[in-house]
């Protein structure tokens, strides 16, 4: 084997994968995509020699599949060098690497379908096209099963006699070649292999949803009862019921998973303990409140719904009903929900994505769609998580709530949007959502209830995940989640008000005879709209990070790189006069701007912009009139009367200021000052004379010439977060 071109370079670790996911979550071609490149008439297909690749051929597929044009160069090498390893050479031929290596590994990695990705490894190897492989073609792909499953922290010692117990399985007539039909049922009947390959969330109930994971203290495997053995991550675990086992133990016939409905309506309203055995040690035991101890093997059961521990006599004696515990209020219990025989409704759409009927994923595997019956004085919670929002916390609290609550509760919006969540819930009277995501993800939502003509419009939480958040500050749930207890934020969820708030629809009218500019975002303000500086650097960050994701992990990353934009935008003052390129129009009083040096207007609904800058600025309580919306005029410019307007997302009013310049933004985000207070209106329509840019909620566009109108929209119904309790000693009470 060659060496390689930087002599320092070493093995690939577990670093340079997570750096590697990292761009692989922002990239949008697939693997296949990429692959035609290297056909005879591809744009790369002189970088192809026969079934292998060269080190430049293997660069520009990097840069062709992950869209990024700087891949650090020492991870380019240590990836090459790791597919050298995959399979040993000629010397000669020990500096390419094989295609068809490098696309398994990569597919492997990717979102999908694991069916899909059984399907497309075996024709990546089936050369010939025949639809059979040899033994030796077989063993190349679990190698990259292999090689995958290392850098995602498996214990490789587990997977290996697993795949190679199925290869014996598949291969029953010992022909020593495997069908394409063989290859893929033998795959999707291997659990721990269906892990690897990303096992989406079934709608069969009694099914596992299994994940690999590490423990840091004994556990005991469901099947054979004996530990799990390794130093990285030691076998599955259910993340809805946390049975859990060995990765050889899975495909064992083990206890079902706890099931999410009864069988019939006569069913619904008897609620029952689902006790799961096992790792229960030094815990307290709900019935004699007595230590649960360890006897070297599975201790105690827990409640799948009340998640109480009994030690396993106290579970058997004097069963009594559960109760949902402390999370009562949310849970939708198994005999809360129900099937029912009923034609499919075509009219039930609600404009969110994908063409399939929404009831499809709420339907049993007989064709009957699943009803509910919610517990009494409870408010069932409809819960909606964007996995890709915060690097990987979205995935962490989907994990955490499909165990808190009933799995059925709790949508990933990935598989087909909010549309099916909205279905499920939509003829109940008195259910909560929670939003887990951006303020964008909280907008996706709020359109949908708009479009789905639901009987009640149910108040919306947030848990706020990446950055910015805006509308989760001004609603008290916070700046970020920072992987604070989630029964805690439940029970706050709980304890929540309702609030009204604000939406206004926004109308772009290109002026004739103009170029056509980028896409307007969104049709709709929740949080804000800004014309000029503070654009100019969404504007700049935006087209950064869409060029280098991998540079924008990280709140304080967020931040440095904004901060550099605002520092530039400074000096080159790309805003400057303002005034003299636009009019603003508030209820049809014009604003003078003429007296002022502008950079920059922003219209705002909600007091919080940039992460929790307050543009208005506070109002002191004793300088409001506390005149209702009602009595408040439609435009107030006078500024002694502005001085002492306070915001309310509720009012029917939108506030507008005006900005000097980048350097102002700071003293603002650092809570110096505020903004320059021009007006308050019920509507605003403003004329653009040259081309600006401009945002809606934190997204940015540069727009040509045009005329702008917002109205309002609506109101939608939000929940307030309880006020935070001060623990400081001269505020007790």
């Amino acid at each position: 084997m060659s060496t390689p071109t930087n002599p320092e370079v070493k093995e690939l670790n577990p670093v340079d994968f997570i750096q590697l996911q990292q761009y692989i979550e922002y990239c949008s071609l697939k693997v296949k995509d990429v692959l035609r490149e290297f056909d005879a008439d591809g744009r790369l297909a002189r970088h192809r020699h026969g079934e292998c690749i060269n080190e430049e051929g293997f660069r520009l597929f990097l840069k062709t599949y992950l869209g990024v044009e700087d891949f650090p160069v020492d991870l380019c090498q240590r990836l090459f060098r790791s597919f050298q390893n995959s399979e040993p050479t000629q010397e000669d031929s020990a500096k390419e690497v094989f295609l068809k290596d490098v696309s398994c590994y990569f597919s492997l990695l990717e979102d999908g379908q694991p069916r899909d990705k059984l399907e497309f490894a075996f024709k990546l190897y089936d050369r010939d096209g025949n639809g059979v492989l040899d033994s030796s073609e077989v063993d190349r792909i679990i190698a990259q099963m292999m090689h995958a499953a290392e850098y995602l922290g498996w214990d490789v010692s587990e997977l290996r006699p697993v795949l190679k117990d199925m290869m014996t399985a598949i291969d029953a007539d010992s022909s020593g070649t495997v069908s394409l039909e063989e290859w893929v049922e033998g795959g999707m009947n291997n659990v721990p292999l269906l892990v690897l390959l990303g096992l989406k969330m079934t709608q069969k109930d009694g099914q596992h949803l299994w994940r690999m994971k590490h423990f840091n203290k004994p556990v005991y495997c469901n099947v054979c009862q004996s530990m799990l053995l390794g130093l990285r991550k030691q076998g599955l675990c259910c993340t809805c019921c946390k049975y859990t086992v060995h990765g050889r133990c899975a495909n064992r016939n083990p206890g079902p998973c706890t099931r999410t409905y009864v069988k019939s309506k006569k069913e619904t309203g008897v609620p029952a303990h689902d006790w799961v055995s096992g790792n229960c040690d030094s815990r307290k035991c709900e019935k004699c409140q007595k230590k649960i101890k360890s006897y070297q093997g599975l201790t105690g059961k827990h409640c799948v719904w009340c998640h109480t521990m009994r030690h396993d006599a106290c579970a058997d004696q004097d069963p009594t009903e559960c109760t949902c515990g402390p999370l009562r209020d949310h849970v939708l219990p198994p005999w809360a929900i129900y099937p029912v025989v009923k034609e499919r409704q075509n009219n039930v759409k609600n404009g969110c994505s994908g063409s399939t009927d929404d009831s499809e994923l709420n339907t049993t595997p007989d064709g009957q769609v699943l009803q509910i019956s919610p517990v009494p004085n409870t408010h069932p919670l409809l819960v909606f998580v964007n996995p890709k929002s915060g690097g990987k916390q979205g995935e962490r609290v989907l994990r955490k709530l499909q165990y808190l609550l009933n799995p059925r509760q709790v949508h990933n919006l990935c598989n087909g949007g909010p549309g099916p969540g909205l279905s499920f819930f939509r003829n109940l009277q008195d259910y909560r959502i929670l939003v887990c995501g951006g303020d964008g993800t909280v907008g996706w939502i709020l359109d949908a209830i708009d479009k789905s003509n639901l009987l009640v419009r149910p108040p919306v939480a947030v848990l706020p995940l990446g950055t910015g958040n805006d509308l989760a500050r001004c609603l008290r749930w916070g700046g970020g989640y920072d992987g604070e207890d989630l029964s805690r934020i439940l029970k706050d969820i709980e304890g929540s008000s309702q609030v009204l708030m604000d939406r206004w629809s926004v109308q772009v009218i290109p002026d004739e005879n103009q170029e056509k500019g980028d896409p307007v975002p969104y049709e709709i303000i929740n949080n804000y709209f800004s014309i000029g500086v503070d654009a100019s650097i969404a504007h700049r960050f935006h087209t950064m990070r869409e060029k280098h994701p991998q540079k924008f992990n990280s709140r304080m990353k967020n931040k440095l790189w904004y901060f550099e934009f605002a520092t530039s935008e400074t000096i080159s003052a790309s805003c400057k006069k303002l005034s003299e390129s636009l009019t603003i129009e508030c209820s049809g009083t014009p604003l003078d701007l003429s007296s002022l040096s502008l950079e920059g207007v922003a219209v705002l609904n909600i007091p919080s912009m940039h992460g929790g800058s307050n543009l208005w600025g506070e109002t002191k309580k004793g300088d409001t009139k506390g005149m209702t919306s009602q009595e408040e005029p439609e435009v107030i410019v006078d500024p002694e009367i502005l001085k002492v307007t306070s915001q309310d997302l509720s009012d029917r009013r939108l506030e507008v200021v005006g900005l000097e310049g980048a350097m102002e933004m700071g003293q603002i985000y650092t809570g110096l000052k505020s903004a320059v207070r021009l007006a308050k209106t019920s509507q605003i329509t403003i004329r653009v004379k040259k081309a600006l840019p401009m945002q809606i909620d934190g997204e940015p566009w540069m727009q040509p010439p045009c005329t702008i109108h917002i109205t309002h929209k609506n109101q939608a119904s939000m929940l307030m977060g309880p006020q935070a309790k001060s623990s400081g000693f001269f505020n007790y009470k």
